[in-house]
């Protein structure tokens, strides 16, 4: 109860922290590219700024902005920009480099404990990944449920919210198909998934308290190697999949529930020739259609953090622009 009490207050004021000091900022102008031929760099580093001496800088190049903040942990700004702009933000060097060594070391020690065969053993390896991928997700909600009690009850927060509720909602029941497929019949494999899950799920809270991109950055990862581990065995074990039917669990989650959850965690989808966003309906005939479903969920997590850490926004960008997120400093604002 102590540690929960003390975590508790560091989320809750972890935002309030990043206001107080700020970054000072310097603007490079960029010229030349193809996309968007205005861009403006703004690189950041100590000393600080006020945030009302941070807002004059920006408004003396750039229109007058409806908000403006910065995250000090990660070092880079959020600036919230009428519709049509947008800010492209950098992942500090350091805290990139950090995030995978730690995300790499984790996926190699898992790869090494469970090497995949093609048997059924290989669901104990999918149960202890969705375990643990599940986990960043009631971090986020655990952090945002405490600045929401301390009064932060912005529009933004709500909707991510939900939509973490729903991330959380689709990764459990990912873990509930491998679990319906024996992949937690060992109890060492339980042991494993749920001390990794444990461990990982307060260092994601310490993380997200006092850098959201941060910890977003974490889980794009995570969701990476997720997607790339699916469809490698979607690839080398196509036969032996199709082969199998479909978990009941499975059936009832992707065709028969309501789909409102699963269409909120869809955050960036593509549109349709009416020009509205398409909504993905997965068909299920064998073992093989829920795997494929269930790396297209990953991907679509995916994409929702690359657009959270590298604009602010779940909705950054559209669909066949999103790409992961690059290391380096600053931020470019484009028109």
């Amino acid at each position: 109860m102590q540690i929960l009490t003390l975590f508790s207050i560091i989320g809750a004021f972890g935002k309030v922290a990043s206001f107080q000091a700020l970054p000072q900022i310097s603007f490079t102008s960029v010229n030349g590219f193809k996309d968007a031929p205005n861009k403006v760099v703004i690189n950041t580093g100590a000393p600080r700024l006020p945030p009302k001496a941070f807002t004059t800088l920006l408004n003396a190049i750039e229109p007058p902005k409806e908000a403006t903040t910065l995250s000090e942990t990660a070092a880079y700004a959020f600036v919230r920009r009428p519709a049509g702009e947008l800010t492209k933000r950098f992942m500090d060097e350091k805290v990139y480099d950090f995030n995978k060594f730690v995300i790499d070391t984790v996926y190699e020690i898992i790869c090494f404990l469970y090497p995949v065969k093609g048997t059924d053993r290989d669901f104990a390896r999918f149960f202890v990944l969705e375990t643990v991928a599940r986990v960043p997700y009631f971090a986020y909600l655990s952090v945002m449920h405490l600045r929401e009690t301390f009064g932060d009850r912005t529009d933004t927060l709500s909707d991510r919210m939900r939509t973490h509720y729903a991330e959380a909602d689709n990764e459990l029941h990912h873990l509930l198909i491998m679990e319906s497929l024996g992949g937690n019949s060992s109890a060492i494999d339980r042991t494993i998934a749920q001390t990794m899950a444990f461990g990982y799920y307060w260092y994601v809270v310490a993380i997200y308290a006092f850098s959201d991109q941060a910890a977003y950055h974490l889980s794009e990862l995570i969701e990476d190697h997720a997607y790339d581990t699916y469809n490698g065995y979607l690839t080398k074990y196509e036969e032996i999949l199709k082969s199998k039917p479909v978990p009941a669990i499975a059936q009832k989650y992707y065709v028969e529930d309501n789909p409102f959850l699963f269409d909120l965690f869809c955050t960036v989808k593509d549109k349709d020739d009416d020009g509205k966003f398409s909504r993905r309906r997965p068909e299920l005939e064998s073992l093989y259609d829920v795997f494929v479903n269930v790396r297209d969920d990953e991907r679509e997590h995916w994409k929702t953090l690359c657009n959270l850490v590298q604009y602010g926004d779940m909705q950054g960008i559209e669909n066949k622009l999103v790409k992961s997120t690059e290391r380096g400093d600053g931020l470019v604002v484009q028109a």
